[in-house]
């Protein structure tokens, strides 16, 4: 808890606060503000991404037969975690979260509260080191099981995208086939004040996260088979209901790995 100065803005802490959780301050609910000033639509967006994470675990349990999950940037807890949809489908799942943070460190107990049939685990480690991720989760998944990877809003904090792509690669490669991916990031080509938006946060001394075209995040998939209707504005992607949502700044899919 040292290494945590409650006084400087958090990237985590706002989009806590964006999505109506409590772990976060004055100095994250002012720039949250601010964001929200130039942007309104950012709680939209921050409440759509979590909800298309609970709709793609949700098929990849009842629709895939998945049993295993690897989430890596879980970021803080707040509603819909992935262990509490899969487990309250499917009681017998085991999740293992990543994140290199020392405040969802901090509130990792709040992602270990695994049903008795199942299994929860938190490690402490960066996504840019993927095979240290892989040799930490098997020994809570079975590698030679198929396993939904996460990877929710975490892409877009590489600045290097083919780095990225590289990271994403690295992963799925130490995962069976039959396994899938589920991404959902920021993208650009929607709304000229979102992006207004993010690049003034970026210039802001913040951790920054960059906004991605349409086609970089579906270059992600590479070599997957999509899961219809493949790589959409995240409220699009297999809605709750009839209606037909708007499309925002936020793409995402779900690939199974042959």
């Amino acid at each position: 808890m040292t290494e945590i100065d409650t006084s400087v803005p958090h990237s985590a802490r706002i989009w806590n606060y964006w999505l109506g959780g409590q772990d976060n301050y004055p100095a994250d609910e002012l720039a949250g503000d601010a964001y929200t000033a130039v942007f309104p639509g950012i709680s939209t967006i921050a409440r759509s991404s979590r909800a298309f994470l609970r709709r793609s675990v949700r098929y990849l349990v009842q629709e895939a037969g998945v049993r295993q999950f690897l989430d890596v940037g879980a970021g803080l807890p707040t509603v819909d975690n992935t262990h509490e949809v899969a487990q309250g489908i499917a009681p017998e799942s085991r999740i293992v979260y990543v994140d290199h943070d020392p405040l969802v460190l901090a509130h990792a107990r709040d992602l270990l509260t695994a049903t008795p049939e199942g299994a929860t685990a938190y490690e402490d480690i960066s996504l840019f080191e993927p095979e240290r991720i892989l040799e930490a989760a098997a020994t809570t998944l079975d590698p030679a099981r198929p396993t939904g990877l996460i990877l929710s809003g975490i892409l877009g904090h590489v600045a290097d995208h083919d780095r990225a792509r590289d990271l994403v690669r690295r992963l799925l490669a130490g995962l069976p086939s039959g396994s899938y991916l589920s991404v959902n990031d920021g993208s650009r080509g929607t709304d000229p004040a979102y992006e207004q938006a993010q690049d003034a946060y970026n210039e802001s001394g913040a951790v920054p996260y960059f906004l991605r075209p349409v086609e970089q995040i579906e270059a992600y998939f590479e070599g997957l088979e999509l899961v219809e209707p493949g790589v959409v504005s995240v409220p699009m992607w297999r809605p709750d209901g009839a209606a037909g949502p708007d499309p925002i700044g936020q793409h995402g899919g779900l690939g199974r790995k042959p």
